[in-house]
């Protein structure tokens, strides 16, 4: 593998994926100028064939929910980097998608009947 372009806000990931057409995208959410989200809908439109893979430190069924309606295929979390960022990547080189398993909701949430 190799990297072949960084970006340091949305604006400027748009504008490089548009230059260089990379096999896969790793977007974080949370980015300066325009969201990881926002750039990912934009790349969309211009490079729809480019699987994408949030990469963030965010645990949220809600906003994997959302990185599924935008049509990235892939959410890993910081947390679970080391163990799970090479297999992501290579199954979404592969045309598979790649998301964690729901996260349960705190006990404290959880009601008895």
């Amino acid at each position: 593998m190799e990297v072949c372009g960084e970006a340091e806000n949305g604006k400027e990931t748009i504008e490089k994926a548009n230059a260089l057409k990379p096999d896969l995208i790793i977007l974080d959410i949370t980015m300066p100028v325009l969201s990881g989200f926002e750039a990912a809908r934009e790349i969309r439109r211009t490079l729809p064939k480019v699987p994408i893979l949030i990469l963030s430190m965010h645990e949220s069924n809600q906003l994997i929910g959302e990185a599924k309606k935008i049509g990235v295929q892939g959410y890993v979390t910081k947390t679970q980097v080391g163990s799970t960022l090479l297999d992501a990547v290579d199954k979404l080189l592969r045309h598979e998608t790649f998301f964690p398993e729901p996260i349960p909701p705190p006990e404290s949430a959880v009601q008895a009947v």
